[in-house]
C-alpha cells in the first residue's frame, strides 16, 4: 500500500469537508492506495501529466486532485468544494502550482 503525501494545504482543506464527504474522500483515497481507481474520477491533463480528479457528489460537489504515477507515494495536490458547473481557474491554478512544485522537488531529490 502506497503512502499518501499531502501537498500544500490539501489535508487541511479536506478536513473542512462535511462528515459524509470526509468519509467518502477517505474511502476513495484508500482505494487509490491499494492500486485501484476511485469510484468516480476523470483525468486532468491540463493540471499535469497523470493527474486524476476524484469526484464526490454528495451532499455538494467536491474534488480532489492527486497523482499516483510514482512508486514511492500518492501525492494529493489539491482538494476543494466545487461551487460552479466548471472548475474555477483558481482551483485549477492551485493544482498546477502543486504539480509544478512536486516536479521540482522530485528533480532536486534525483540530483
Amino acid at each position: 500500500m502506497k503512502q499518501l503525501i499531502w501537498r500544500g494545504n490539501s489535508r487541511e482543506r479536506i478536513r473542512t469537508f462535511s462528515e459524509i464527504t470526509k468519509d467518502i474522500a477517505g474511502r476513495e483515497l484508500i482505494r487509490v492506495q491499494h492500486g485501484e481507481l476511485p469510484t468516480d474520477w476523470r483525468p486532468m491533463p491540463d493540471i499535469g501529466s497523470g493527474v486524476i480528479e476524484i469526484r464526490i457528489h454528495r451532499p455538494n460537489e467536491y474534488r480532489i486532485f492527486y497523482i499516483a504515477n510514482y512508486p514511492e507515494a500518492i501525492y494529493v495536490l489539491h482538494a476543494f468544494q466545487k461551487t460552479t458547473q466548471r472548475t474555477s481557474e483558481r482551483d485549477k491554478q492551485m493544482g498546477k502550482t502543486q504539480y509544478a512544485e512536486l516536479q521540482n522537488d522530485r528533480k532536486k531529490e534525483i540530483r
